[in-house]
């Protein structure tokens, strides 16, 4: 196999974790095993800590690949130092810089671009929707996606690339001749109950915790297999509620943070938003550590799944 050439710097630029796990992953597909990554938050992470990775060397003797998670609140805290280095990187390591945005005319985006490489991660327009879940589900999952079945996808999902992929990989499974239709996607038991799942934490987060009781109980008897599922969506809610709250802090308008997040209809956003600024980060953390609580008991066989779910929408309305 012929050497591939890496260069010292990669920047992922875009709002999509799909797709910068995605391009991610096909980048350290390429690198020997003896490879060393090393993985920083950055918005925790010190610079000493990260130039000291970057500048030593692997312990079994190959080369380092650094990844820096949320590179926004790094550039932010040291961006004249990172200007620097990317102006004169280590040879023996691989920076990669997962950003959200990273504006053109900025120096570092130009510093990147001309000793590295920048790799755009931002999802399709809508109109380009259906077209890359046809695609996807080619590339990735071997079916064919009638249009009719990818548009009724996009409209029903949106851009969130994760849950599309995970989707088709579902349809993928009982595709008769590896074919997927529009009756197919709208007759998916799994994902419509993931939708009424939607609607229950959107109770929630509206501070309806009665209505979100409702919803429970009902999709309990629409579909048992709910419960086994319940702690996985309700940790996502959680996580836009701490996400949000991040947003809030550095300046967006409601309307801007519940878009990024898929918050939708607009009337639940409002709402929303009183209820993670109600909540806050302590209150998120708590609630999250309660669900963890939560979903340990179940798995550990201590009560039903299906109650100890409903105790923690019942414990989360009272605090």
């Amino acid at each position: 196999m012929a050497k591939v050439a890496f260069k010292p710097v990669y920047a992922l630029v875009g709002a999509d974790p799909f797709l910068q796990l995605q391009k991610l992953n096909e980048l350290t597909a390429q690198f020997a095993a003896d490879f060393q990554r090393v993985d920083f938050e950055g918005d925790r992470a010190e610079l000493s800590e990260v130039f000291d990775e970057l500048r030593s060397f692997a312990m079994f003797g190959g080369g380092k690949l650094v990844v820096i998670r949320d590179a926004d609140e790094f550039l932010s805290r040291f961006r004249s130092q990172l200007e620097e280095y990317v102006a004169n990187p280590s040879s023996s390591s691989v920076l990669v810089l997962r950003f959200t945005t990273l504006p053109s005319n900025q120096r570092i985006y130009k510093a990147i671009a001309k000793v590295g490489q920048i790799e755009s991660c931002a999802p399709p327009k809508e109109k380009d929707l259906p077209g890359w879940i046809i695609e996807q589900g080619k590339s990735a999952h071997g079916i064919t996606v009638d249009r009719d079945a990818a548009s009724l996808l996009a409209e029903l999902i949106g851009a969130e690339l994760g849950r599309l992929n995970s989707e088709l990989a579902k349809l993928a499974i009982s595709a008769p001749r590896g074919r997927v239709t529009a009756e197919q996607v709208a007759g998916a038991v799994a994902f419509q109950r993931e939708r009424e799942m939607w609607d229950m934490t959107n109770e929630l987060a509206a501070g309806h915790p009665a209505e979100a009781l409702r919803r429970w109980r009902q999709l309990l008897q629409l579909d048992p297999s709910t419960e086994f599922r319940a702690a996985t969506w309700l940790t996502m809610w959680l996580e836009n509620v701490r996400k949000a709250l991040a947003l809030k802090r550095k300046g967006m308008n409601t309307f801007a943070i519940c878009s990024q997040l898929r918050i939708w209809p607009r009337e639940n956003q409002e709402p929303f938003m009183r209820t993670a600024i109600s909540m806050g980060e302590t209150g998120a953390r708590r609630a999250l550590a309660l669900l963890a609580k939560t979903d340990q008991r179940s798995k550990s066989g201590v009560g039903e799944a299906a109650t100890n779910i409903e105790q923690f929408i019942l414990a989360l309305a009272q605090n």
